[in-house]
């Protein structure tokens, strides 16, 4: 049985590519209303981790739990498709590359899965997408493309776009990496807003200075395992582990040192 207190489990998740493992074990959860950020160097399965939350990435063996439900069940492909969606819409992910549609206007980016997955009728689907513009400080630029907008201004439509669903739990997975650093705080503020709403949301990033700020805890990832968690002053003042140390002298800032 799942854990009524825990928003997101995942159980003893594994993945491996042949024979490279990514993923050895991982077993952590997620409250309601928490935010989690998950750091460590490249390669250490940060983002196939996350992937694996809604099944963009299968796990070989583990489970993952949302709300009560398992999201990667063994079901007959027909019967998974349609179990598989309906997580999906539960879980908005923002990607490093915005993924936009380029062909569309930022208000059809927005509108799309709500009317396809939905069914909402275009007048909802504007209203919705005017709002959501709103909450990211993008209304202004609703019938731009994508090649009209800077890269800060494509990933807040892109978290727009993702809310628009109303989703339970947000991903992040290095959503400010390709940005330049001007821009990032933009970026940076939405993810704030969100933090202040109590939207439950776990957050691949290189930025320490905002995990330290705005997460309640933090987990650091090598080697495809959870070396340590915990809060942020802890992790980034007071780490137990070599391998996490050794990490953050890297990459705090001074502000963080």
């Amino acid at each position: 049985m799942s854990d009524p207190h825990k928003f997101l489990e995942i159980r003893h998740a594994q993945k491996a590519y042949g024979q490279l493992e990514v993923l050895k074990d991982i077993s952590m959860t997620v409250d309601r209303g928490e935010i989690v950020a998950i750091i460590g160097p490249s390669g250490s399965g940060k983002s196939t981790l996350l992937r694996a939350i809604n099944d963009l990435d299968p796990l070989t063996s583990g489970e993952v739990i949302l709300d009560g439900v398992q999201v990667n069940k063994d079901l007959p492909h027909r019967q998974y498709e349609k179990h598989i969606n309906q997580m999906r819409q539960q879980v908005g992910m923002v990607f490093q590359h915005f993924n936009l549609f380029p062909h569309l206007s930022v208000r059809d980016n927005v509108t799309l899965a709500p009317k396809m997955l939905k069914g909402i009728s275009d007048a909802e689907a504007d209203k919705l997408a005017e709002q959501q513009l709103a909450h990211v400080g993008m209304s202004e630029r609703i019938d731009y493309y994508p090649s009209q907008l800077s890269g800060g201004q494509k990933q807040r439509v892109a978290i727009a776009r993702a809310l628009a669903m109303n989703p339970k739990l947000m991903l992040f997975d290095e959503a400010t990496s390709a940005l330049d650093p001007e821009l990032v705080e933009d970026v940076n503020l939405v993810m704030k807003r969100l933090a202040e709403e109590d939207m439950t949301m776990v957050i691949v990033t290189h930025e320490m200075d905002f995990a330290a700020s705005v997460c309640d805890r933090v987990l650091f990832m090598d080697g495809g395992v959870v070396v340590e968690e915990g809060p942020p002053d802890v992790i980034f003042k007071n780490p137990t582990q070599e391998r996490t140390r050794a990490f953050l002298s890297k990459h705090l800032s001074n502000v963080q040192k």
